[in-house]
This record gives C-alpha cells, sequence and structure tokens, in this order.
C-alpha cells in the first residue's frame, strides 16, 4: 500500500473558478495545437516540401504521444517529489514548449545568422524547423499527460465527468482564441513588435499563453506527496522496469478499460486526418474554386492560415458551446448513485425528463455517426464555406470526444485505485466532515474533497486506505494515448500513400518558387478530402466498437 501525505486543494472561492483554475493549462496546451495544426502544414509546403513529405513529418505527433505519455504516466506515478506527481512535469514541459515555438517562428533567422549560402540555408531551415515541431509534439505531449492525471487524481469519482467537461470547455475555449487570433491580421493589428509574419507573432503569443496556463494551473493546485511506493508485482526490475510495466499493464487491461481503448483507437483514425488538414484543406478549397485565376497573391501562407483558422474559429465556437449545452442533458455514468430530489413543483418534469436524457456512452456512439455523415460530405465541397460549414459542424462530435473517453477512463481507473477496505460510499463521503472539520476560514478546500478519511491522528503522513486517488492514472491515461497514437501512424501512413497517388508534387498554391513540372495537378479530387473521408468509414467502426461498452 502506497503512503502519502496532504490532501489535493484548488485555490478558488467557488466550484466553477476551481474547475476553471484545475484545467485551465489545457487553454495553452490546445492553443499550441492549433497554431501548430494551423500553420505549420501550409509552413512547410511554403518551404518547399511536397504534402507526402509533410504528412512523414507529422508522424513525430503520434510517436511522441504514443513514447512520452506512457512513460511519463509511469514515472510520474512513482515520482515523490515534494511539489507532486503532476506539477513539476507540467511546468519544465511547458517550458521546452515555449522554446521551441519561439525557435519554430524564428527559424529562417536564426539559420540566416549562422549559414549564408542559400541552398545550405534551405536546408538547414527544413531540419531545424522539423526538428523543433517534434519538440514541441513530445514536450506538449508530456504536458498533456499529466494535465489529464491531474484532473483524475484531484477529483473523487462521482465528479469525474464534471472534470472532464471543463477540461473539454476549456480546450475549446484555448481552440477559439488560437483559431480566432490566426483568422485576423496580428502583423497589422500589432505591427512589427512581435515579428514581421502572422507566423512569428502567433508562435510568440502562444509560447507566452502556454507558460500562463501551465503557471495558473501549478500555482492553484496542490496534490498530495508521495511518501512511499507500493509494490508492483508486474513492474520489473533494472534499466526496462518502466517498459516492462507498461507492456505487462497492457496485456492484463480489465475489459471495460480495453473497450474503452478500442473505441478511442478507431475514433482516431477519422479524427487525426481532420485535426492536421481541416485548415489547410479549407484554405486550398478558397483558392481552388473561389480565388479567380491570374490573381496574385503577396502572403499566400498568410491568406491561408487566415482562411484555415477562420473555419476552426467557427468550429471552436461549436465545440465550446457544446462542451456547456450537452453536458446538462447526458446523463453521467454514475448519477444512478445518487438520489436527486427536485422541488415538488417541477419534480415530475424532472421526472419525464430523466427517462428521455440520453447517457453519455450513447451520445458517443452519436458522436461517431455525426462525424462520420460529416466528412463522407468532404469530397463534394466545392466552396470554401461548405468546406467550412462542414468543419464547424465538427465542433458537436469533437466536444463529446474530449469528455467521453476521459470520463469513463477518469472512473475506472478511480475504481480501481479505491481502497477494497472502503465500499464505495464510504470512500466518497467517509472524509467529508474530517476534512471539514480541519479547515479554516482562509483554507481552499476543492468540492470539498469527500476524498476519504486520511487515519491520522497525529501525523501529517496518510497511511491509510484514500478513495478515489487516481493513483494509477498516470500509466492507464498513458496506455489509452497509445490506442489514440497508433491510429495516428495508421493514418498518417494511409494519408501518405493518397497524397503520393494524387497529389505528388509540390504544392502550387504555396511553393511559388517550385517549377510548374514540380507543382501537383489539382483537376482530380482533394487529396485531403479523400483522407478524411477514409476517416468516415473508420469512425462508423468506432460507432459499433463504441456500443459494446454497455455489455462490458
Amino acid at each position: 500500500m502506497s503512503t502519502w501525505t496532504g490532501q489535493p486543494s484548488v485555490k478558488g472561492s467557488s466550484e466553477s473558478m476551481r474547475m476553471i483554475f484545475l484545467t485551465c493549462v489545457s487553454i495553452g496546451i490546445t492553443f499550441t495545437w492549433g497554431v501548430e495544426m494551423t500553420y505549420c502544414t501550409p509552413y512547410l509546403l511554403s518551404l518547399g516540401l511536397t504534402k507526402g513529405q509533410t504528412s512523414m513529418v507529422w508522424l513525430a505527433g503520434p510517436i511522441s504521444g504514443m513514447i512520452v505519455q506512457p512513460i511519463i504516466g509511469v514515472i510520474a506515478d512513482s515520482s515523490r517529489s515534494r511539489w507532486g506527481r503532476r506539477r513539476p512535469v507540467i511546468v519544465i514541459g511547458s517550458v521546452i514548449v515555449a522554446l521551441s515555438l519561439l525557435t519554430l517562428g524564428f527559424t529562417k533567422e536564426l539559420v540566416a545568422y549562422f549559414v549564408s549560402d542559400k541552398s545550405l540555408a534551405r536546408a538547414v531551415t527544413i531540419f531545424l524547423a522539423v526538428l523543433t515541431i517534434c519538440s514541441v509534439d513530445f514536450s506538449i505531449n508530456a504536458v498533456m499527460s499529466c494535465a489529464r492525471s491531474l484532473v483524475v487524481d484531484t477529483l473523487p469519482i462521482h465528479k469525474q465527468q464534471v472534470g472532464a467537461a471543463w477540461a473539454s470547455r476549456m480546450g475549446s475555449l484555448g481552440h477559439i482564441i488560437g483559431y480566432g487570433m490566426g483568422a485576423l491580421d496580428l502583423v497589422q493589428l500589432f505591427g512589427p513588435t512581435l515579428g514581421d509574419t502572422q507566423f512569428k507573432q502567433l508562435t510568440v503569443i502562444a509560447a507566452l499563453g502556454m507558460l500562463a496556463t501551465s503557471g495558473i494551473t501549478c500555482w492553484a493546485v496542490s496534490e498530495r506527496v508521495l511518501i512511499t511506493v507500493r509494490h508492483e508485482p508486474r513492474g520489473g526490475q533494472g534499466p526496462f522496469k518502466v517498459i516492462h510495466q507498461i507492456w505487462s499493464t497492457i496485456i492484463t487491461l480489465p475489459p471495460r478499460i480495453r473497450g474503452i481503448c478500442y473505441a478511442v483507437f478507431w475514433s482516431w483514425i477519422g479524427w487525426f486526418p481532420f485535426i492536421i488538414y481541416s485548415s489547410t484543406w479549407v484554405g486550398e478549397t478558397y483558392f481552388r474554386y473561389d480565388v479567380p485565376p491570374n490573381v496574385d497573391t503577396k502572403d499566400a501562407l498568410g491568406d491561408m492560415g487566415r482562411i484555415g483558422s477562420t473555419a476552426l474559429t467557427v468550429y471552436s465556437t461549436v465545440a465550446f458551446i457544446s462542451a456547456w449545452v450537452l453536458p446538462p442533458f447526458i446523463r453521467a455514468p454514475e448519477d444512478d448513485t445518487f438520489t436527486h430530489r427536485p422541488p415538488a413543483s417541477i419534480a415530475r418534469w424532472v421526472e419525464l425528463f430523466n427517462k428521455v436524457k440520453p447517457d453519455l456512452l450513447t451520445a458517443w456512439v452519436a458522436s461517431h455517426i455525426v462525424f462520420a455523415f460529416t466528412m463522407a460530405m468532404t469530397p463534394f465541397a466545392s466552396s470554401f464555406r461548405v468546406a467550412t460549414l462542414l468543419v464547424a459542424l465538427c465542433g458537436i462530435p469533437w466536444s463529446i470526444v474530449m469528455w467521453a473517453p476521459s470520463t469513463f477512463m477518469g472512473i475506472e481507473v478511480n475504481k480501481l485505485s479505491g481502497s477494497p477496505d472502503l465500499p464505495l460510499g464510504s470512500q466518497l463521503n467517509g472524509g467529508a466532515h474530517h476534512q471539514r472539520r480541519r479547515s479554516t476560514a482562509s483554507s481552499i478546500e476543492l468540492l470539498r474533497l469527500e476524498h476519504g478519511e486520511s487515519h491520522v491522528p497525529a501525523s501529517p503522513t496518510a497511511t491509510g486506505p484514500v478513495g478515489s486517488t487516481g493513483e494509477l492514472s498516470g500509466i492507464y491515461f498513458g496506455i489509452m494515448n497509445i490506442y489514440t497514437t497508433i491510429p495516428q501512424l495508421i493514418s498518417t501512413l494511409m494519408s501518405t500513400v493518397v497524397f503520393g497517388f494524387l497529389e505528388p508534387g509540390k504544392s502550387p498554391e504555396l511553393a511559388h518558387d517550385a517549377h510548374p513540372s514540380e507543382q501537383a495537378n489539382t483537376d482530380g479530387p482533394n487529396a485531403i478530402a479523400v483522407c478524411m473521408f477514409l476517416g468516415a468509414i473508420s469512425s462508423c467502426i468506432a460507432a459499433v466498437v463504441t456500443k459494446k461498452l454497455k455489455y462490458l
């Protein structure tokens, strides 16, 4: 049995404020992802890479997620830092993300300072740009892993859906801010102070935003400190202990957790092309169908980025609204364990509504179907307005995809981590009186945590059982991320084949320096739209797999 000291808490005067502080880092994560997804593909194309080569660069994301998140999860699970298990990783990772973003934005200037030969400078610029994208991917995956585990560690079981919903809201808000700023002409708005191009200014703002949001979460949250780690018979020995523990946990996953991972696997084969290429697809649709022929644009990269950012701003707004509107109309997985007593005047209506209120699993299945239908329509879009509409509709299923898997996984992990010596009800409520009795007028509790008794008469070290600790959240969320990243590898390889077959040349919209014979032929179907259409098929499979969770 592991031993701990302290109790998790979050600063704030209300439940909503505490949830905002707890999940604030999600804003910085999704802001950074938004800048990377919107501008990095066009940026690499502008450097002269083909779409096939660009898709290979994006392998860094899934590879980093597959390696970093489970390893960081295992290491963090057993960390005995006096600052907690998750916050040190969030701080270090955020600093690396910020430095990588600044390097990415000013890659050409940094290379030009050291390399004078133009052909060599171009090759070094491409190499450094790819390297910094990999650095961003690896470090932000570490931050994301611990930010997600921090929510699970801090909240009791019956608050997992609330925490996941708040993380989805804050993530959507980060997307809105990121894409909204990308849709503005920042150079005209701010001048050249932060950089002389749109891309440079966005990387500076994203770096500052990442540091600010992670700083707020780490300042507001206090974690329990791990004193001794329980013996893990599957942990192995020696330098490969972490890898052995991950592998042994994967092959012995509980059936329901394995089912969640399978649903995530098929879902992400469909989502990955949309996340990576939707902005570029909207921009290409604009240039191919809406821009008059023979019109020369001075900043094609900026124009494509702004058109794509506008579409993704609408998409993020829809996701943000959905993250607020949908949760009250969807029954939480643990609702059956609580008795609700509405006022007599509305009791009849509440009872009637609860009878037709869908559960979260049904909503998750529906999100797969909606996304599949939307992606199936992409090859038929012949206007950037239609493309924008299709992208915007995906905001509804995205809000559920960001919320449902984390909720179900958080519940299952906390059930595994909960003490076998206490029934579920006592784990959730048994320590409420004790904890409130110890609080003072100035102390700040998290939702009256109700994590259970610490069983500490005088010593500050908790050695007794504590429910809902999320003790194993790092490794299980890391494993779920493996099931997120493997389909990204599959999707990337699929995209590479499609791009090589349909558009093997350089981008005619962005690579203006390339010879016309080197540019891709755009007479056929848009290669990105074809990739997203194939993703629709995978989403249909995800709907079937997710539905099977009812029987596990």
